[in-house]
C-alpha cells in the first residue's frame, strides 16, 4: 500500500468511527447547544484527534527513523543502515537512501585515500628536501664553525662555540622534523622499530612515562597498514601530550585471529566533549583507507583517561 492510501485509510477509519458514534450513540444536539452536550462533543473530538495522531505516528514511524538517521549519519562511521520496512513507497525510499549512503561512503573513502596519499607524498618530498638541503647546509656551517673556533683566540673562540652549539641543536631539530614527516625507520626496520623510536622520542621531549607492550608474534603487514598504524599512534601520543594532561601512556600492539590491534591508553582527563577535533577525524579517515575500525572510549582505572583503539585487518595469504 502506498503512503498516500495508507494515510487515507487511517483518516477514513477515524472518520468512520466518528460517524458510527453519531449514528448509533444516544446523543442529541439541541439548538441552542446546552453545556453537557458541548462537553460531550468536545470530549469526543479530543478522543478522535488523539486516535488520529496515534495512528498517523504509527503510520509515519519509518519516515521518523529515516529522518533521525539522516541527522546523525557520519560517513567516517560506515555501515549505518535502516531495514527497509513499511509500505511500498516508504521501503523504496529507505532502500534508495541506503544505496545513496553506500555510494557516498565509497566516494568518501576514495577521495580520502587520494588526499592522504597526496599528503604522504608531500611529507616525503618535504622531508627529503629538509634532509638534503637544510640538513646538509647546517652540517657544512657546523664544520666551518668548528674550524673557525679551532683557529680563533679567546673570547671569540667561546662565542663561536656557543654559535656552534646552537647550530647543532638546530640540526637535531631538523632531523627530528624529518623523522616526524617521514620515519625512515618504518621503511627500513618495520612497524615495531618505528613505534619504539616514536615512543622513545615522545618520552624524551614531553617527559611523560611511556610503556610499550608489543606482541612478539605480529604478522607481516602491508606498507599502507603499517603507515596508518604509525600515524594513528603518532596522533594519539600528540593528543595525550597536548590535551589530556596525562602522566603515563601505554602503547600496545597485539595480534588477534584476523587483525592487528593498536591501543594507546592514557591516564589523563578523559573525554569531556562529544565533538571530535581535526586530529580524531584525520585518524578516522586513515582507518577507512585500510578498512580498519577505530574506537575511542574512556577508561576509569586507575585514573580517568582515554583509549584509542585501532583494529587493522590482516590480509591472509591464499594457499
Amino acid at each position: 500500500m502506498s503512503l498516500f492510501w495508507r494515510i487515507f485509510a487511517l483518516n477514513a477509519a477515524v472518520l468512520g468511527t466518528a460517524t458510527a458514534l453519531l449514528l448509533w450513540a444516544p446523543v442529541t444536539v439541541s439548538v441552542p447547544v446546552v453545556l453537557t452536550e458541548a462537553i460531550i462533543l468536545l470530549g469526543g473530538l479530543a478522543v478522535l484527534l488523539a486516535a488520529n495522531a496515534a495512528l498517523l505516528r504509527w503510520g509515519l514511524a519509518p519516515l521518523d527513523r529515516l529522518t533521525r538517521l539522516m541527522t546523525t549519519v557520519d560517513l567516517l562511521r560506515p555501515g549505518q543502515r535502516l531495514p527497509a520496512r513499511g509500505g511500498a513507497e516508504v521501503a523504496d525510499l529507505i532502500r534508495t537512501f541506503n544505496a545513496m549512503l553506500e555510494r557516498l561512503e565509497q566516494e568518501r573513502a576514495t577521495s580520502s585515500a587520494r588526499v592522504l596519499l597526496a599528503q604522504e607524498a608531500e611529507r616525503r618530498r618535504i622531508a627529503q628536501e629538509l634532509h638534503d638541503e637544510v640538513g646538509q647546509s647546517l652540517t657544512a656551517v657546523l664544520l666551518a664553525l668548528k674550524r673557525a673556533a679551532d683557529e680563533a683566540e679567546e673570547p671569540l673562540r667561546g662565542e663561536l662555540s656557543q654559535v656552534q652549539e646552537i647550530t647543532r641543536e638546530s640540526l637535531d631539530e631538523v632531523r627530528r622534523l624529518v623523522r616526524r614527516l617521514r620515519p625512515g625507520v618504518l621503511d627500513d626496520l618495520g612497524l615495531v622499530s618505528a613505534l619504539t623510536s616514536l615512543t622513545h622520542d615522545f618520552a624524551t621531549h614531553t617527559g611523560l612515562r611511556v610503556q610499550r607492550r608489543f606482541a612478539a608474534d605480529l604478522p607481516a603487514l602491508e606498507p599502507e597498514t603499517e603507515l596508518v598504524l604509525y600515524r594513528v599512534a603518532q596522533e594519539s601520543l600528540t593528543n595525550a601530550a597536548r590535551h589530556a594532561d596525562a602522566e603515563r601512556v601505554v602503547v600496545a600492539l597485539q595480534h588477534t585471529d584476523d587483525a592487528v590491534v593498536l591501543a594507546v591508553t592514557d591516564d589523563g582527563r578523559g573525554m569531556k566533549a562529544a565533538r571530535e577535533g581535526a586530529g580524531i577525524r584525520g585518524m578516522r579517515e586513515r582507518a577507512l583507507l585500510i578498512g580498519a575500525a577505530l574506537d575511542i572510549s574512556p577508561v576509569c582505572a586507575p585514573r580517568t583517561g582515554t583509549q584509542i583503539r585501532l583494529a587493522a585487518p590482516v590480509l591472509r595469504k591464499q594457499s
